[in-house]
């Protein structure tokens, strides 16, 4: 049986956390690139700016991603109506941003439960569906508070630390199923994730980067199109960071 992946008009994307941000970009972008696209969030949304014809290839469905009877019901859902799926994107994610001491133990557990259970329960159920076809592609979402060390990030630079861990252990499990598992790193979007951080803080951050400017959704955007390639079939377990670090 062939591992390639079906042709970019014909692949079915499941991106999470597209009420915002760059979630709402990827969604938005992959539709208008002719992808049929699935999103989720804890609140409704709909893309901006596209034709009634690619509005009809987008579906949204409300859900928190580390509930995991909702998440078993999407996929169920999925498989009903497309019969697969070709790219999981793991976009969804939140961030706490308050020196360890005076983190409390409710958001760490907050932060956990979306970056690491969430992405670790579509990870898994997206694999479930994949291994009928043995191919599929699925891209977690990596931070730069992870290599940089950053003080006052604590809980969710070790959250996206057990995600990298996680993208590299599932890219060797899930390999002889001819699912590639691969990460991107982005440095500071101009989203809200980073409305509370301080000007003078994210300025220091940008300087500590080789290209020091805020990326965009669209050098996230970049990043993951090749991955989920039908050409990058040989590469999995990779992170890449963003703007150098």
């Amino acid at each position: 049986m062939s591992n390639a992946v079906p042709e970019r008009n014909e692949r079915i994307l499941l991106i999470t956390g597209t009420s915002r941000g760059i979630g709402r970009h990827l969604a938005e972008r992959f539709l208008s690139a002719g992808e049929t696209v699935i999103g989720c969030s804890r609140s409704a949304a709909t893309p901006d700016g596209l034709s009634p014809e690619s509005l009809r290839r987008y579906s949204h469905h409300c859900l928190d991603v580390s509930d995991e009877t909702a998440v078993r019901q999407l996929f169920h859902e999925i498989k009903q109506r497309h019969g697969r799926l070709d790219v999981l994107i793991n976009n969804a994610g939140i961030a706490s941003m308050n020196h360890s001491l005076l983190t409390p133990i409710e958001t760490v557990r907050s932060v956990f439960e979306t970056n690491v259970i969430g992405t670790f329960l579509f990870c898994q159920e997206a694999a479930k569906l994949m291994l009928a076809n043995r191919t599929g592609r699925i891209i977690n979402m990596a931070s730069i508070a992870t290599p940089l060390k950053l003080e006052g990030e604590s809980a969710y630079a070790a959250s996206k630390a057990a995600v990298v861990s996680l993208t590299e252990i599932l890219s060797r499990e899930f390999a002889k199923s001819g699912i590639t598992v691969n990460a991107v790193g982005p440095s500071p979007i101009a989203t809200d994730l980073i409305g509370g951080i301080p000007a003078k803080k994210l300025e220091q951050l940008v300087d500590r980067q080789a290209i020091k400017r805020l990326g965009t959704a669209e050098d996230v955007y970049n990043v993951i199109d090749f991955f989920i390639r039908p050409e990058s079939d040989f590469v999995t377990g990779q992170v890449i960071y963003l703007g150098g670090v």
